[in-house]
């Protein structure tokens, strides 16, 4: 099994290890997800992503080495507020139902992933 860097942050030198890492632990714990036949991947502006019935959960920003995932607004500003994540802004402007998760961190990434998912469950019912 691969080890992975719990908590590194994105300043950390690792030799290119780090970029690795994170997309092992997302290709893994997107795997996870895809028991569920509404789950399968796709593309999101060229990145990787993943997608319930058709609505974005998450994705892989591959250039910053970051989970990217879809929440409520309020859930967002909290992870930002916090610290936690950044803002995702692709080409400068702000998706505010996006957060950008920079430290690579298993159990971080694997709740996240799930309140996402719960979050595209939720806007399928609306």
């Amino acid at each position: 099994m691969t080890r992975h860097t719990q908590g590194t942050p994105p300043s950390e030198p690792s030799g290119g290890g780090r970029a690795y890492e994170a997309r092992e632990l997302y290709d893994e714990l997107t795997d996870d997800l895809l028991y569920d036949p509404a789950i399968g991947r796709a593309t999101m502006m060229g990145y990787p992503c993943v997608r319930l019935a058709g609505r974005f959960v998450a994705s892989y920003d591959d250039k910053a080495a970051c989970l990217v995932v879809k929440l409520r607004r309020e859930r967002v500003a909290e992870l930002v507020e916090q610290g936690t994540g950044d803002s995702f802004a692709p080409a400068g402007k702000v998706f505010r139902e996006w957060v950008s998760i920079p430290t690579v961190e298993r159990e971080l990434w694997r709740s996240l992933l799930a309140e996402a998912v719960d979050f595209a469950r939720e806007s399928l019912r609306t």
